[in-house]
């Protein structure tokens, strides 16, 4: 008799993400790669950084160049237009894009003007849709599906008038959730991710980090840990779509009347 042959694991999957080089994009790409995942590590100036990455995530796959770095400027269309058939080019295909990186630079009502609104719009808002109908229109032509995790903030739904283009630009974004996962489906799911204060910033010493980090209904906000796996479970849960994972400890029920880097 013919011993059964064993079944074959089902191949890797490969996942972009933005700004994966550095900070939380990098914690979304190791934990990605822990998990499975091929990861096109996008990155801008961060050259250094995005080898690093790649290279920790090869490690953690175990599978030498499951991991690459890949350039574009999310500020230039025709740049974020060349991002996602680069990748395809390196990995044969893709199955989910997920939107970390972010232009974070302050204004306020009163200094704000278009130059700093479109820069904002073009790199956090703008750049994610293109992604997301790239990768569509890939996924279409591969009778596949997947799915786009957009990165937002839980100053949504706790405002403050600081890093007032910023802000916009997120709330673009939180609107394009909704109308991509309406147009896109039900070949690709849109969801946010939301955290609350992560990371620190220049903006912060690590006192005040540590106080504001402990101002939120559980007594902590999110961590990078917290907020990677929220993505991994936003990409893994084929039933969500259209919605925001707020991953904050709470903080978006709380009132803050300033942004935490100037409080």
């Amino acid at each position: 008799m013919t011993p059964p042959q064993a079944a074959q694991a089902p191949a890797p999957q490969t996942v972009l993400v933005t700004g994966a080089g550095k900070r939380l994009g990098r914690e979304i790409a190791l934990t990605l790669a822990r998990a499975g995942w091929n990861v096109a590590v996008h990155h801008r100036h961060s050259v250094a950084d995005a080898q690093q990455t790649a290279a920790d995530c090869d490690a953690l796959t175990g599978r030498p160049g499951s991991a690459l770095p890949f350039f574009a400027d999310l500020a230039d269309e025709a740049s974020v237009r060349a991002l996602l058939p680069a990748v395809i080019e390196r990995f044969g295909a893709v199955a989910a894009v997920v939107n970390s990186a972010s232009t974070f630079e302050h204004d306020s009502a009163e200094s704000f003007g278009f130059a700093a609104m479109e820069t904002h719009l073009r790199a956090n808002t703008g750049a994610a849709v293109l992604l997301a109908q790239a990768l569509h229109a890939h996924l279409s032509a591969r009778n596949g599906q997947g799915a786009v995790v957009n990165l937002l903030d839980q100053k949504l739904w706790n405002m403050n008038p600081d890093f007032f283009s910023y802000t916009l630009s997120k709330a673009a974004l939180e609107a394009a959730n909704t109308m991509l996962a309406l147009a896109l489906a039900p070949r690709v799911r849109v969801v946010g991710v939301a955290p609350g204060l992560t990371l620190t910033s220049h903006l912060l010493s690590d006192d005040k980090f540590a106080a504001l980090h402990q101002q939120s209904p559980l007594g902590r906000s999110s961590t990078p840990e917290d907020v990677a796996a929220t993505v991994a479970f936003a990409l893994s849960n084929r039933s969500i779509t259209g919605t925001t994972l707020l991953v904050d400890g709470g903080q978006h029920l709380m009132r803050f009347e300033r942004d935490f880097s100037l409080m």
